[in-house]
């Protein structure tokens, strides 16, 4: 069993899980493999504070004259990518596919600005500033890329194998899995969002999809025969936790192909699965309103809003069903 370090669980062979100690928006894992010859990460906190609390971590922990410099980026959701700035000279490999989900999000500083400068007496007001207040991007630049690929990529570190594969368009348009098959783990961002009965997690937020799409990518991760998986957020799995996650997703989709047949909105939809509390353990249920609008997305061949519009949905059915200032069903 891995041995929990603080926020660091150590995988052996110098392989570690970043882990932040609470559930949220905006609070992802991350990994660090280290070898004699050099060190990378996987995925990269939110915001320079969390980044460089994550970097000290890491360098407790690396050889003397190594330093991190390369991170691949599961996708491309400020939450597992903006603080790579605090390593300027590393290498950011991600899927080509992820270069349309960087331009549909705001920049960091664009993020900011929304969040300090809207009215808390809102519903999107209130809802961005409890759950997103506490960040700070007031000077962090836009980090892109320097190296795109598609399909497999399969990097060495040192005595290290690192296996990476994009995925079809899943959570964002361009995900991606990091296996390491020597320590039998999969790193797989946000395709899974983990939670035990140990550990709650929160509902998942699926900006592409389908949801059958998510699911495969989960099946994906089984298919590596990996004995550790490193979801996106929450903690860590085993293959049985994945199989739990998938009835989730298979679920969700099921209720939403059925209310979408029915000819219920999709906004409503949401509202409705909501109130049916399938799985009330899990925090942020307005999530919903962002997987379910995107499933309809795919059966009735509607546009995609802004992020602004579904955000402000998101918070509208939080304050509506009271889940704005807990984050727990009401």
């Amino acid at each position: 069993m891995p041995i929990t370090v603080g926020d660091i669980v150590d995988l052996g062979a110098g392989l570690y899980a970043w882990l932040p100690p609470k559930r949220g928006w905006g609070l992802a894992n991350c990994g660090l493999l280290v070898s004699r010859r050099g060190a990378l990460w996987i995925d990269a906190p939110y915001d320079p504070l969390l980044a460089g609390q994550f970097l000290a971590e890491s360098t407790k922990r690396l050889p003397a004259g190594v330093s991190v410099d390369r991170v691949i980026v599961t996708h491309a959701n400020g939450d597992h990518f903006w603080g790579a700035g605090v390593l300027p000279d590393a290498e950011i490999i991600a899927t080509r596919e992820a270069r349309e989900h960087i331009h549909y999000d705001p920049t960091p500083r664009q993020q900011h600005a929304l969040v300090t400068g809207s009215d808390p007496e809102t519903p999107l007001g209130a809802y961005l500033t409890r759950h997103f207040g506490a960040f700070d991007w007031s000077a962090t630049e836009q980090v892109l890329p320097t190296t795109y690929f598609t399909g497999e990529l399969e990097l060495t570190l040192g005595e290290h194998a690192v296996q990476v594969t994009s995925l079809p368009p899943a959570h964002t348009t361009g995900d991606l899995i990091v296996h390491l098959p020597e320590r039998r783990t999969v790193f797989s961002g946000d395709v899974i969002f983990a939670s035990t009965p140990r550990q709650p997690g929160d509902h998942p937020v699926h900006w592409a999809g389908p949801l059958s799409n998510v699911i495969d990518a989960c099946e994906r991760v089984l298919a590596t025969g990996a004995e550790v998986i490193v979801p996106g957020h929450g903690p860590l799995l085993d293959p049985a936790g994945v199989r739990e996650h998938i009835d989730y997703l298979a679920h969700v989709r099921d209720r939403a192909h059925a209310l979408h047949a029915a000819g219920v909105p999709a906004l409503e939809a949401a509202r409705r699965v909501i109130r049916e509390r399938r799985h009330p353990a899990l925090g942020l249920p307005e999530r919903l309103v962002v997987t379910i609008g995107s499933e309809y997305r795919h059966l009735d061949g509607s546009e995609l809003p802004g992020v602004l519009q579904v955000m402000a949905d998101v918070a509208a059915v939080a304050h509506e069903t009271g889940t704005a200032c807990t984050g727990e069903p009401a």
